[in-house]
């Protein structure tokens, strides 16, 4: 986060204090000056793209789009449960997976409570915790997992939100099912423990668990979901939350009405039969992401286990660090992440693209690895 900056006290309106030291959210690039299409795989969206179907229902939409949306996104409400078996009232929605984060922070924490989560997870969490006055507690994570001793350890009577991403972003780790249920067995009745699976449809580790069925029976989990990645929705923002139901009445209570627009529920709809747009899109990163790290670790350079759809590149060599590697993908026309804003100012992450994406790629960093 940035150093203070209140403005001076002139008389004129001044943000509540501390929003000023939050630092803003900036989004993967996805232009290069002077390239007209440039190979964009800095924001671990599905390089398929949306699903026809999807396409199809977002375009019937347009003779809707001056009607306002159902508040409760029942259509959609029944789709997701009926998809993941869940109970629909149970379901709370949102303008991407991001808003569900900023309205459970909105709605348990007050100033001088805190959220913990740990050392490189989403920012998202953090942003919106900040803005409610709370103290935001990062668990140190050795390998780049998420450590559960280490985040019960910084859990108090004044911690009120645990926050943990399964699998992470932007490391590629995730937590098994045994480390899930650890880490909610630990924590007071009074925490709630939100689970972001944002990536959890490209897990291919048999280890790894949803936490669904550990959430139907506990009073204080939160699991979270999008259509951003594995649907391909990312650009009409749709997400949600399974909670328990006093949680979900309480977000209600402050949910703005009409959150989720007409064609993005039309088109979550239509993604969630689409069958073979998601077994497409799960094909493509089972194939290519291995093949990627097999091959950028043949060029001498660190890849970590990754679970989601993107791989994380560490360039160690101060010769050749990190920086240079994504000027260089850049000069070829290729965008991919660095992510020193998450400290870890030697890596790059790259979305797993289409093939012919990946190759150019690995023919990049092949020819930077030469250098």
């Amino acid at each position: 986060m940035t150093e203070a900056k209140q403005a001076p006290s002139d008389g004129a309106p001044q943000p509540k204090r501390g929003v000023l030291d939050i630092a803003p959210y900036v989004g993967g690039k996805s232009a290069i000056a002077g390239v007209a299409k440039p190979i964009k795989l800095s924001s671990n969206e599905n390089a398929l793209g949306a699903g026809e179907k999807a396409r199809e229902a977002f375009a019937a939409a347009v003779s809707s789009i001056h009607l306002y949306p159902d508040g409760r996104a029942d259509r959609l409400r029944a789709a997701v449960a009926e998809a993941h078996g869940l109970e629909p009232e149970r379901l709370i929605f949102g303008n991407g997976s991001d808003e569900v984060f900023a309205l459970l922070n909105q709605t348990y924490l007050e100033a001088g409570d805190n959220i913990v989560t740990s050392q490189y997870a989403f920012v998202a969490y953090q942003i919106s915790a900040r803005a409610c006055q709370a103290e935001v507690r990062l668990a140190a994570e050795p390998d780049f997992r998420a450590d559960v001793d280490a985040m019960l350890a910084l859990v108090d009577e004044r911690t009120k939100l645990v926050y943990l991403s399964n699998p992470a972003n932007p490391t590629g780790s995730y937590a098994t099912g045994e480390e899930i249920r650890r880490l909610h067995a630990g924590l007071p009745a009074h925490v709630i423990l939100v689970v972001d699976e944002a990536y959890a449809e490209f897990v291919t580790e048999p280890d790894w668990e949803s936490a669904f069925d550990l959430a139907r029976t506990a009073s204080n989990i939160v699991v979270t979901r999008t259509f951003s990645k594995l649907h391909g929705l990312g650009g009409l923002r749709v997400g949600f939350g399974y909670a328990p139901l006093a949680v979900e009445q309480a977000i209600d209570r402050i949910r703005l009405p009409f959150n989720v627009s007409v064609p993005g529920i039309e088109a979550a709809i239509a993604a969630l039969g689409d069958e073979a747009h998601q077994k497409a899109s799960r094909d493509l990163v089972a194939e290519w992401r291995p093949r990627l790290i097999q091959a950028v670790r043949g060029f001498g350079f660190e890849v970590l286990p990754a679970s989601g759809n993107f791989i994380l590149i560490r360039f160690p060599d101060a010769k050749r660090p990190a920086s240079a590697a994504q000027d260089y993908l850049q000069s070829q026309g290729i965008i991919v992440r660095g992510v020193a804003s998450y400290g870890l100012p030697d890596c790059l992450r790259v979305t797993v693209g289409t093939a012919d994406q990946n190759r150019a790629v690995l023919d990049a960093l092949s020819e930077f690895a030469a250098r």
